[in-house]
């Protein structure tokens, strides 16, 4: 009796459900019962097949940061308005302001390429875990056996690509207890498409940003080329529109709550085994500390983005990141406490280890140590967490640093006793070439004040004896952490494109050895590197890899009948569920809203809810078209699929594989969804495609790409 009350309690406390889940396309078979339960009307093959077209081919990993989905035969492509803002940031000027006035290309011609840009698309997912573990023994520390697996997998990717254009890759899944290689088609040549006015497709801004309602336009559109042979090829005139084995039909015909929905994507990073240590460390000191840094970081760049059209500009997509994560981890940090996360955990750590006494001969060997490893482990690494958070939070955020880092390897040549004057040439040629965007996003004045208040954050918060040793002597030389940073500026030959140009022409030692700004910025990482990864940290951080990784083995050994799914680690993946509505806090949330609500919220003294005119026009004249229902024209939707970061831009599709909306965000009552699925408040939330279309004929007047379109009602 004991045993089957266990059992029950463990499957309850850690099951998954319909609507949790971020599961592998390829293992569908194993969810097909359950996915037609919940109301699915396709085969499962329709969804992923490596051997005929199916909709895994029309999704696409954007800049392996986002999602985008292929809507037709001419490669068009539909994501997030965030996730096309850098790139729409970079082709604006303050006399071309196309992040506040939108762009539209009319033709082929008009579209503007984007360099850098990627469009992956996964043409196959193989199982190598046999492989992979065949050259894997017991007894290997975790350095070994990383090299091993790093190894092996270099190995089956080249393989497998052998003879084609494709790229591959081997990925960890299950903390090391699985690997698949993952075989990709990518395009290089990526070009704008168009995108809506900030007033559309960024609307309510910070203040709705992690929150139902909402009532935001955040879409962008994006086009592949390929080569005259349908290739994958580097940006030229005479590529083509790429022809897609297969682009997502439109569905107008509208949503009803309870219908079936599911999305796939490219989700980035859950922690959904962590343990309550984690837990516990997320609350109570790293998610207050990047709360705080990135608040004054936002505090500081508005000030100037204010006062400057230019700097605005210059600013807009480092802000807007800064921002949404300011937000998450704000929100994080208050749901785990609200939603009782950590005690969740800790009746999953209970259970766990009341199973292992179930038959402590059997299981204690391998398990018996692994909530206590976890625990060492936490305690070692948690003492130095102060050093992680404010050096990449504070210090290295700031992207005159990040400058700087990039040239370290250039001065390592510099100092070597025999220089390699090929090497320097090549290392002086790279980095020349890549610093055009730095310096088109560097505004001196701004990175200054940044600088300044980021050091005074790393000196008064990170514990004495974690920082640099000649810290406060160089403070107390120069009188003042400002003066310290406004003198390290004056001269630095990375404060200064005309001092950086003649530098990089001819680099010498001199001028890095001399360049105050730069030994810093040395100092501060080599700080880091010493604090956060010498031998008793580098042996914790195995200890505990090593555990999550039989934890996790357990759990599965725990409930073998169960659909167990991956942390997210930016593979394609699937989650199906329904449009539902929730209640949080005593309130209905409606599982949609519409242009009223939008116009409800409209105040033109606060440029987050500001109005197009046209926009208004619309609305009064009542002209939505055919994407107009009863009257009115639906604006978002939320669904209850499961969707973190790196979805931003995926399809949200209907019961027969139609796109009905574009997944953009979560709500502030499932921020904790990331560690723990919250499964009565997560919910996703999207553009209603109506809207979207809307938008694009009605109010932007490209119809043309409409015409592109399978639309179907």
């Amino acid at each position: 009796m004991k045993r089957i009350s266990l059992a029950l309690l463990v499957l309850l406390s850690i099951q998954s459900f319909a609507d949790e889940g971020m599961y592998m396309p390829f293992s569908l078979k194993k969810n097909y019962k359950d996915m037609v339960k919940s109301g699915l009307e396709m085969s499962y093959k329709k969804m992923y097949d490596t051997k005929k077209p199916s909709i895994k081919d029309a999704i696409v990993s954007l800049g392996g940061f986002c999602t985008a989905e292929i809507i037709s035969s001419q490669g068009l492509m539909l994501t997030n308005h965030h996730c096309g803002y850098d790139a729409i940031r970079e082709n604006s000027t303050p006399e071309n302001d196309f992040l506040t006035d939108g762009f539209w290309a009319a033709n082929h011609d008009e579209e503007r390429p984007i360099p850098g840009l990627t469009a992956s698309i996964v043409v196959e997912m193989r199982d190598v875990t046999k492989q992979v573990k065949a050259v894997l023994r017991d007894g290997m520390d975790e350095d070994e056996r990383n090299l091993a697996i790093k190894k092996i997998s270099t190995e089956l990717a080249k393989e497998a690509i052998e003879g084609t254009d494709y790229d591959a890759y081997v990925e960890s899944f299950f903390e090391g207890n699985e690997f698949y290689l993952v075989i990709n088609e990518v395009f290089k040549d990526v070009r704008l498409v168009g995108a809506p006015p900030s007033a559309i497709g960024k609307y309510g801004g910070d203040t709705d940003n992690w929150m139902w309602t909402r009532h935001t336009g955040d879409f962008s559109m994006f086009r592949i080329y390929a080569n005259q042979e349908n290739k994958p090829a580097g940006f030229a005139m005479d590529n083509k529109p790429y022809t897609p084995k297969h682009h997502l039909p439109i569905n107008i015909g509208g949503i009803e709550e309870g219908d079936f929905s599911f999305v796939m994507g490219y989700p980035g990073s859950t922690d959904r085994y962590l343990t309550s240590h984690g837990v516990e460390n997320a609350i109570e000191r790293d998610q207050p500390s990047r709360v705080k840094i990135r608040g004054k970081k936002l505090e500081l760049m508005k000030e100037d983005m204010k006062a400057s059209d230019a700097v605005r500009l210059q600013y807009a997509s480092t802000y807007a990141q800064v921002s949404n994560y300011w937000k998450y981890f704000m929100g994080q940090s208050e749901q785990l406490k609200k939603n009782g996360v950590l005690d969740k955990k800790k009746t999953i750590e209970q259970q766990f280890s009341d199973w292992i006494k179930e038959k402590e001969s059997k299981r204690g060997p391998k398990y018996g140590n692994v909530l206590k490893d976890m625990e060492d482990a936490h305690k070692v690494l948690d003492a130095v967490n102060p050093t992680s958070v404010y050096y990449f939070e504070s210090v290295y955020s700031i992207s005159v640093n990040k400058f700087m880092v990039n040239h370290f390897r250039l001065n390592m040549a510099l100092n070597e006793e025999e220089i390699d004057e090929e090497k320097l040439k090549g290392l002086s040629e790279k980095l020349s070439a890549s610093s055009t965007e730095f310096w088109e996003k560097f505004n001196a004045p701004t990175e200054q004040k940044l600088l300044t208040a980021m050091f005074q954050m790393y000196i008064a918060d990170v514990p004495k004896d974690q920082l640099p040793a000649k810290m406060d002597s160089l403070v107390e030389k120069n009188g003042s952490i400002e003066k310290l940073v406004s003198e390290a500026f004056k001269n630095s030959a990375f404060t200064d494109k005309a001092r950086y140009e003649e530098f990089i022409k001819n680099p010498t030692k001199s001028v890095l050895a001399t360049d105050d700004l730069f030994q810093l910025n040395m100092m501060l990482l080599d700080n880091f590197q010493y604090v956060s990864r010498g031998p008793a940290i580098n042996q914790a951080r195995a200890k505990l890899t090593q555990a999550n990784r039989l934890f996790i083995e357990a759990l599965r050994e725990m409930n073998p009948k169960k659909m167990y799914y991956p942390n997210a680690n930016f593979t394609l993946r699937l989650t199906y569920g329904n449009i539902l509505s929730y209640k949080a806090q005593g309130n209905d949330y409606d599982y949609y809203t519409t242009i009223e609500g939008l116009m409800e919220k409209e105040d033109p003294n606060n440029d987050e809810f500001i109005v197009p005119s046209k926009l208004k026009e619309l609305y009064e004249a009542k002209d939505y078209g055919r994407y107009g229902k009863d009257g009115t024209l639906w604006v978002n939707f939320i669904s209850n699929n499961d969707i973190t970061g790196g979805n931003s831009g995926s399809p949200v599709m209907n019961s027969r594989g139609e796109l009905i909306g574009c997944a953009f965000d979560g709500n502030w009552e499932a921020m904790s969804g990331d560690i723990a699925f919250e499964k009565d408040f997560q919910r996703t939330i999207s553009a209603d495609i109506r809207y979207i279309l809307f938008v694009i004929d009605k109010y932007a007047g490209a119809t043309h790409l409409i015409d592109e379109m399978t639309i179907v009602d």
